[in-house]
C-alpha cells in the first residue's frame, strides 16, 4: 500500500466543557486557535476544571486514522524529554504508526481544547518542544518510498520546517497535502501560504468552512472553485452539512451521517484520515469522502480525539462496503 508521511506538532490534548461565558472572558475568538506562552497555558488551566487528558495533535490524528483504517502511515515530530513525551510516543506505537520521534528538553507541547455546549471547540496551544523540531533533525530516511507528505496547518508557524519537507517531498515525487487547520493560521502565517499556492507546491488543500472564508473571501461553492486554482484538488469541510471537494471544474458535494455532535475536536483530522485512505487506493473523490464523512461523524460523538475501538470496527465495515463496491 502507498505509505504517508506525516509531519506536524506532537501535542497532548486536554480536554474541558466550558460555559461561552468563559470563552468571552477569554477574549479570543470562539472557534479559533490560540497560540500561548509557557506562562499564559499556566493561567488559563487554572482557571478551568475536570481535564480529560489524551495524546493529540492535527497531523498526529489523521496519521493515527489512517494506520486504524489499514493504512501506512509515519509521523515525524519532536517532544519533550518527560513522561507526556513517552506516553506520546507510545501511543504512536500501539496505533500502528511508525514515529520518527525526537527529544527535547523543552516540555512537551498540549493544547487546551475548551469545549462550548454547542460542541465547538476553542484551542490555546502551547507548543513546546513540537516548536523545536529542526530541518537537520528530517532526514530523507523517514521519506523514503513515501507517495504522500501530510502536512498539517500548524506548521506554517516555524516556515523552514515546512519548505524543507515540501523540498524533500517534491525531489522525491511525492504529492503534497496541507490541511490550514484554523482560520488564525491563515490569518498569522498568510505570507508563508500565499508562497506555497503561487509555487504550486500544494497538491491537495483542505480547509473547512471558516479557513475557505479567510482564505478566499468568499463562501463554500465559490471558496472550492477558487481554491482548485491553488492546488490540483481541493476541499472544504462543512461540519455537519458534509463537504464540497473540487477538482478541475467539477465540484462534488458529500453528505455526512447525521449523529449528536459532542466535541468537533479531531473531526477534521479524522475527514482527512478517511479522504487519505480512499485517496491513495485509488478510489473516486466521492468515495474518498463518503469514507471521510464516516470516520468525521464517529470522532464528534466523543469527548476528545480518540475514536474507541469499537468505532473502527464499524468503520472499518463501512470501508470494506465501498472497497467491495468498486470491485
Amino acid at each position: 500500500m502507498k505509505q504517508v508521511v506525516g509531519v506536524g506538532a506532537a501535542l497532548i490534548d486536554l480536554i474541558t466543557s466550558v460555559s461561552e461565558e468563559w470563552i468571552v472572558r477569554q477574549k479570543k475568538p470562539k472557534g479559533g486557535m490560540n497560540p500561548t506562552n509557557w506562562g499564559e497555558m499556566g493561567l488559563i488551566l487554572g482557571n478551568v476544571e475536570n481535564l480529560s487528558t489524551m495524546p493529540g495533535g492535527s497531523a498526529s490524528n489523521t496519521m493515527i486514522g489512517l494506520s486504524r483504517l489499514g493504512g501506512s502511515a509515519r509521523f515525524v515530530c519532536k517532544v519533550g524529554n518527560d513522561d507526556l513525551g513517552d506516553i506520546y510516543s507510545l501511543n504512536l506505537y500501539h496505533n500502528g504508526v511508525h514515529g520518527y520521534v525526537r527529544k527535547s528538553t523543552t516540555p512537551t507541547g498540549r493544547v487546551l481544547s475548551a469545549v462550548t455546549p454547542d460542541a465547538q471547540r476553542t484551542m490555546f496551544t502551547y507548543l513546546g518542544a513540537s516548536s523545536e523540531l529542526l530541518p537537520t533533525e528530517i532526514s530523507e530516511a523517514s521519506f523514503n518510498n513515501a507517495k504522500v507528505l501530510y502536512l498539517e496547518g500548524y506548521l506554517a508557524y516555524n516556515p523552514t520546517i515546512i519548505l524543507h519537507c515540501i523540498n524533500i517531498a517534491k525531489n522525491n515525487g511525492m504529492e503534497v497535502i496541507f490541511d490550514c487547520g484554523s482560520f488564525g493560521v491563515i490569518q498569522d502565517c498568510r505570507f508563508i501560504i500565499d508562497k506555497l499556492i503561487s509555487e504550486k507546491a500544494i497538491d491537495i488543500l483542505i480547509v473547512n468552512e471558516d479557513e475557505a472564508r479567510a482564505l478566499t473571501n468568499v463562501e463554500e461553492d465559490l471558496a472550492c472553485m477558487e481554491m482548485t486554482k491553488m492546488a490540483k484538488i481541493a476541499v472544504v469541510k462543512l461540519g455537519k452539512k458534509g463537504s464540497i471537494i473540487g477538482i478541475g471544474d467539477e465540484i462534488l458535494k458529500i453528505g455526512t451521517p447525521e449523529v449528536k455532535a459532542v466535541d468537533t475536536t479531531g473531526a477534521g483530522d479524522y475527514w482527512a484520515a478517511g479522504f487519505l485512505y480512499g485517496y491513495l487506493n485509488d478510489w473516486p473523490l466521492d468515495r474518498c469522502g463518503e469514507l471521510a464523512s464516516a470516520i468525521a461523524s464517529e470522532a464528534v460523538q466523543v469527548l476528545g480525539p480518540v475514536i474507541s475501538d469499537k468505532s473502527y470496527e464499524n468503520l472499518i465495515k463501512i470501508r470494506d462496503k465501498i472497497a467491495n463496491s468498486l470491485k
